[in-house]
């Protein structure tokens, strides 16, 4: 049977694909941290900080773009 209206389009995905793209990030991010404590007089852990600073700024944005979709539509007036 087909049907007349179609399903909503699956916004789910992309959700889903923003949280694990903030993990993701999360754990570099982690990672970077670690490497620093091992680490904290490397000739590299200028780099490391800036990897941990730019990771940090990722993971913000990341969440900001799922909090805009998690949010919901403008509230419509009932007249």
């Amino acid at each position: 049977m087909l049907k007349v209206v179609p399903d909503p389009p699956y916004l789910h995905a992309l959700e889903d694909t923003l949280m694990m793209a903030a993990d993701y990030a999360l754990c570099a991010e982690v990672v970077a941290q670690q490497a620093m404590l091992m680490q904290p007089k490397s000739p590299v852990s200028l780099l490391i900080m800036t990897s941990m600073h730019e990771l940090d700024s990722l993971r913000k944005m990341l969440e900001s773009a799922l909090a805009q979709i998690q949010k919901p539509a403008d509230p419509q007036t009932l007249h």
